[in-house]
């Protein structure tokens, strides 16, 4: 049976070719991707997964990780990757809102999560890591080792479902991203040609993969290219030095890149054989940009996408990668500025709300059909909310965010969240949450909060308070106490004047 987007990924793929070589000295090939991945479609179905039936996943970042989306896939399922670094309370809405048929998590954190499921009615299962080549970790990967791994690939056409990433916005709660498997490989077949991946690529890859960064823009722009990956734990300065020599090409955020340059052992002459560096998820300073080539003699391509578009524009492969810009729109990827009040599509150079359309553009959001319909445009183009303008030279610029969405280490963050949090507090009267500029992150989380009256607040109180509530890449990094809040007449706050009062808290 045809199955677009798992068939689309190994089109190009030489079964007998290595697919991923790993840290802890296994390698897999393509051949035992088709039978790892059937493995798991195989017990997935035993389990009762029947197509369109959603399967979330918090678990390590492993080979076997990726097999259980592939197998997901093939057996006709929708995946939903989940950030590692999510608390319980916030897993629990996640598994709310996408009711999915089995939540699979670490097996060290199986007991926090049993309560959860079972109010839930979701079946969970576990899965860490292979140990050794006779043990494997929790109930799913042991159980996937045991099932055959024929498996005839469920029918799925372009338009089904294949994963949801849930995305934050700046009103509401998170809102699931559904992406389809033409989303994804019409997008990772166009990657592959205008960053000239070929078979014998060899991709550095360290990204999480509960992130459309690592899981989708990486790990398929190589599959359907048919080369193979150095596939890391994470990201560590010197296993990337390490690893370097062996690799052609590496994707990273900001925060790669700035800890690299941080090390003197990083040279010209370890990168010298490098054809491509890649960098997204959160903005690269120009100052990053530059002294990247100056050490390197590389210049960082960076582009530009979304959760919910997968990749919109590139700077060029062959061309000038222009410092501070996203580039082009990508083929197929039409893209225009418009006026945030008016729709209006403004001229070149001016600045306005970007929009795109294309193939890469998502279905829409779970079980949000309102707010998908206040998305986009009647002629098909998405409101992606970000602020930008197109050059005279048809370079794209992001110049800010029309909301307040932080990004921070090329996490998305949503301030209301924090606020609401900190608002909580004893002795806070009200918050204001911003991203300031951060060396390493990209943007760092900043607090402002008014105590109550006659009481006092300490920044450290606070963040001990706050610490096991929320995602560690969430909690403010500084937080500062002020008498009041800066706002306009109309009694909203001002967070462009707290912008540029603590806009210098890491860069001084």
């Amino acid at each position: 049976m045809a199955n677009h987007l798992f068939d689309g990924l190994l089109k190009n793929a030489d079964g007998e070719r290595t697919f991923a070589r790993l840290d802890d000295g296994r390698s897999y090939t393509y051949n035992q991707v088709v039978e790892v991945s059937g493995r798991f479609a195989n017990m997935l179905a035993e389990r009762g997964l029947q197509p369109g039936d959603r399967v979330a996943a918090q678990i390590p970042k492993s080979i076997e990780a990726l097999m259980l989306y592939l197998g997901t896939v093939r057996a006709g399922g929708v995946f939903l990757p989940l950030n590692n670094a999510y608390t319980a309370s916030e897993v629990e809405y996640f598994l709310d809102n996408a009711g999915p048929r089995l939540f699979v998590c670490d097996p060290a954190r199986q007991s926090e999560f049993e309560l959860l499921t079972g109010k839930l009615d979701v079946r969970l299962e576990t899965m860490g890591v292979w140990k050794n080549h006779d043990t494997c970790g929790g109930s799913l990967l042991d159980a996937a080792m045991e099932v055959s791994p024929q498996f005839p690939n469920v029918n799925r056409g372009p338009d089904d479902l294949a994963a949801i990433l849930y995305t934050s916005g700046t009103t509401g709660r998170s809102k699931g991203a559904m992406l389809t498997h033409g989303n994804l490989l019409s997008n990772a077949v166009v990657l592959k040609h205008q960053w000239a991946f070929t078979d014998d690529d060899v991709l550095l890859h360290a990204l999480p993969i509960f992130h459309t960064h690592g899981l989708f823009v990486a790990t398929n722009t190589l599959m359907v290219a048919g080369g193979q990956m150095i596939f890391l734990p994470g990201f560590k300065v010197d296993e990337i030095m390490q690893h370097l020599p062996g690799a052609t090409s590496m994707m990273g955020v900001p925060t790669f890149y700035t800890r690299l340059l941080d090390d003197d052992c990083f040279t010209r002459e370890l990168t010298a054989h490098m054809r491509l560096f890649v960098s997204g998820s959160a903005p690269l300073l120009a100052e990053t940009h530059i002294e990247f080539e100056d050490r390197t003699g590389h210049r960082i391509l960076e582009r530009y996408g979304m959760t919910e578009t997968n990749m919109n524009t590139s700077n060029p492969y062959d061309g000038d990668r222009r410092a501070g810009t996203v580039g082009f729109p990508l083929p197929g990827v039409d893209l225009r500025v418009s006026n945030p009040d008016t729709g209006e599509t403004l001229a070149q150079g001016q600045i306005g709300i970007i929009e795109v359309r294309g193939p890469n553009v998502f279905a829409g959001y779970w079980q949000m059909p309102e707010k998908t319909r206040e998305e986009f445009r009647d002629d098909g183009f998405f409101i992606t909310g970000d602020l930008g303008k197109v050059d005279m030279d048809g370079y794209v610029h992001i110049v800010g965010r029309a909301k307040d969405l932080i990004i921070s280490g090329g996490y998305n963050i949503y301030p209301k969240e924090i606020e609401l949090l900190l608002d909580e507090q004893d002795g806070v009267l009200e918050s204001a949450v911003i991203g300031v500029s951060h060396p390493d992150f990209g943007e760092g989380v900043v607090g402002v909060v008014v105590p109550s009256y006659g009481r006092s607040v300490s920044e450290n109180a606070i963040l001990s308070a706050i610490s096991d509530k929320i995602a560690r890449f969430k909690q403010p990094k500084r937080i500062y106490v002020v008498d009041e809040l800066p706002r306009n007449t109309m009694g909203k706050v001002q967070k462009n004047i707290l912008r540029d009062t603590y806009g210098k808290t890491f860069t001084a």
